[in-house]
């Protein structure tokens, strides 16, 4: 590859490799290189020149892959002006493929003295991260990416380490790893459960904050970045640089070969350099003021802290875009991802004056971009502390969005919550008063019960509160606003009849999710039962209670996961790609979606409003047409089946049963009869024969 001053990064050339970085407002620029057989020792240090842009570049002869390398950065030491340049602290290559050693938190690494603001004397070249240099060849021979269309999506999130850490068939040395993730026991289990794309908790490089090491946690999550282009080190099987990020495109390709797309969870929105009392690592050293977001007053500057975790990166100044937009090309041309998941997004969206702005900078250049306007982009529509931090519904094409409010009903709605029905039949519709308003597709909504943040669904079930006394917060920490149920018993429990009742929600909550329009997400282990105890924040336990048991499985409901996931599979008409118009289908003779009261007659607008309204039918048009059947009630309710003495029914699924699945055809129910669907459920017919609906009305 020949050497490009006006590129950020490394590149490497036959002759040795060429370094260059960004900072406008410094005054010199040291390139520090460190013995990659002990990182802790500097073997040289380079006086950088300032090229056009603002970009300052060395040339090092012979410096080969494996390099270890810093930056050092000269300039002003005016906080009230967002100038924090401190040449004691060694700096991160904001563009490093790969990052060497794992900081401990001490107060080297921190860029003030503390409240005096002056910079902290100490230099921690020896026990700072490294840059690596990587040779990134690879052999991408034979890969396939899926390419799954939308509508045949089914996301699954999970944690690259915690799902493989306790797998019994996979290799010890290869358990909590990207090898391991790629491994044939991992991908067998995932392809018959019916996904088709890993959706991947934070795999960039990032950091543990110091009160959690303090307290002997650490961020297991990952939302603590500190390298937009490396993976994280301590999830490769080899501590070799250049061998780590072939690990990921090792596991990458694995993952294509089975048919299984790669998303990643991306955090764009904050570094792990935290406020003016976090480390220096990074961004703050290099140029505090072009990189993240500031209020400026006749007090001096303030960092906006609209993400809770002290920063916001400001994706609006052209460098800050460009380092954004060149790793996400990265992951995709380079480790052929297949789409990413941006951690609050809204704060990435953000212009200039800090606002939410649907033709901001960064969602323009995105959907202008021939690469990145091509994968999956789904958004988590919403930030903190600021009045326009909601946006689910404000994303343009071709973003899909997490929807917040389609979780909240239907999880209103199986608690039992009065008043619940009209809006729950909105969200399992698609949730077109949110995306259709200005345009967007049916299939703009992910629709979502749990995910890694919040209750796993057997606990949604059976707790009724929050217990996160395990992070050591007094229980302060996670949301109090889940809409659970504990079914009668908080917590564990041996009473069949409230383990019955939690089954059954939980059958009938996935039911919900996979026959709604929009595109299912499921939280990896939720289909085998997996508790965190009622811990709703679990995000500092890298521990049992946040790693997949394999050993433990609940059976029926893993079987249940797999046949429902196959129904949505081969149904098109619970795979809609359009919202529901009411339009009758002439071939047919009913309307794409027909809302029906026990009685068979049609559902009309006042009582959908009525707050005691707890069981209604929904039939939908298609080829054959299906009946679903909705009772979130304590009682049974008798539904009279549409048609007439020639119609026949078939019983797909009830989530009473405790398999929930029938053998096809072995329950008929003939002639326009009465069906009784019990508590908390939900039953699924196909229409074997006959009329599907006769002279329904209001």
């Amino acid at each position: 590859m020949p050497s490009d001053p006006n590129r950020p990064g490394v590149t490497l050339t036959r002759e040795g490799t060429h370094f260059t970085v960004f900072s406008r407002h410094a005054t010199h620029v040291d390139l520090c290189l460190y013995a990659p057989s002990d990182p802790s020792r500097e073997t040289a240090r380079i006086r950088m020149t300032r090229g056009e842009s603002d970009l300052w570049q060395a040339f090092v002869p012979k410096a080969r892959a494996g390099q270890l390398y810093g930056y050092r950065a000269h300039g002003p030491w005016m906080p009230g002006s967002a100038l924090r340049y401190n040449p004691n602290k060694l700096l991160l290559d904001p563009y490093a493929l790969a990052i060497v050693g794992k900081p401990d938190g001490s107060t080297g690494m921190l860029g003030t003295g503390g409240t005096t603001h002056f910079p902290g004397a100490f230099d921690n070249g020896a026990e700072a991260l490294k840059s690596a240099v990587v040779d990134t060849y690879y052999n991408w021979r034979k890969d396939a990416p899926p390419r799954i269309p939308w509508q045949d999506t089914v996301l699954y999130e999970l944690h690259v380490k915690g799902f493989t850490q306790n797998h019994p068939d996979v290799p010890k040395k290869l358990r909590g790893t990207y090898a391991g993730l790629a491994h044939p026991a991992v991908t067998s289990y995932l392809k018959k459960l019916g996904v088709t794309s890993l959706q991947l908790l934070p795999v960039h490089q990032h950091l543990d904050d110091q009160f959690l090491l303090e307290k002997g946690l650490t961020n297991y999550w990952g939302y603590n970045t500190i390298g937009f282009f490396a993976p994280h080190n301590e999830y490769a099987s080899n501590a070799d640089p250049t061998v780590q990020v072939r690990e990921f495109k090792d596991m990458v390709k694995g993952l294509h070969a089975a048919g299984l797309e790669v998303i990643l969870d991306v955090v764009y929105n904050h570094t792990a350099e935290g406020d003016e009392r976090g480390p220096t690592l990074l961004f703050r050293g290099l140029d505090d003021r072009m990189y993240y977001r500031h209020t400026f007053d006749e007090h001096g500057s303030n960092y906006i802290n609209i993400t809770g975790c002290g920063n916001a990166v400001d994706s609006a100044t052209p460098p800050t875009l460009r380092l954004i937009l060149d790793s996400l090309r990265y992951w995709v041309t380079e480790m052929h991802v297949d789409g990413f998941r941006f951690d609050l997004a809204v704060t990435v969206a953000r212009d200039h004056h800090d606002n939410y702005d649907a033709n901001s900078q960064f969602l323009a250049a995105v959907a202008q971009d021939p690469v990145l306007s091509q994968v999956k982009l789904i958004a988590e529509p919403w930030d903190i502390f600021r009045m326009d931090s909601y946006q689910v519904g404000g994303f343009p094409e071709p973003w899909r969005e997490l929807n917040g409010k389609y979780r909240d009903s239907v999880r209103r709605f199986w608690a039992g919550d009065e008043g619940s029905t009209a809006e729950f039949a909105k969200r399992i519709c698609g949730s077109q008063d949110v995306f259709g308003w200005n345009q967007r597709p049916a299939l703009s909504t992910i629709n979502f019960l749990t995910s890694h943040d919040g209750f796993t669904l057997l606990d949604l079930v059976s707790y009724a509160s929050k217990h996160n006394e395990a992070n050591g917060e007094d229980n302060r920490d996670g949301d109090n606003a889940n809409h659970s149920v504990s079914c009668g018993v908080e917590g564990p429990t041996q009473d069949p009849r409230v383990l019955n009742l939690r089954a059954r929600l939980r059958r009938s909550l996935l039911a919900t999710l996979m026959t709604s329009v929009g595109v299912p997400f499921i939280n990896a282990g939720d289909e085998r039962g997996r508790t965190q105890k009622g811990n709703n924040n679990a995000y500092c336990q890298d521990n049992e209670l946040s790693w997949i048991d394999w050993s433990q499985c609940d059976e029926e409901m893993l079987d249940f996961t797999r046949r429902i996931i196959a129904l949505r599979k081969s149904m098109a008409n619970l795979r809609r790609t359009q919202f529901f118009s009411g339009q009758t289908d002439p071939a047919t003779g009913i309307a794409d979606v027909t809302w029906l009261e026990g009685d068979a007659s049609l559902l009309c607008h006042e009582e959908w409003h009525d707050p005691k309204r707890s069981f209604f039918g929904a039939l939908l048009d298609g080829q054959p047409p299906v009946l679903l059947l909705f009772n979130r009630g304590d009682l049974p309710q008798t539904f009279e089946l549409p048609g007439t003495n020639a119609t026949v029914w078939s019983l797909i699924f009830d989530t009473s049963l405790v398999t929930g699945f029938l053998p096809p055809d072995s329950r008929l129910i003939e002639g326009s009869v009465s069906f009784q669907i019990k508590a908390s459920s939900i039953a699924c017919l196909r229409l074997k024969r006959g009329p599907a609906l006769a002279n329904a009305h209001c």
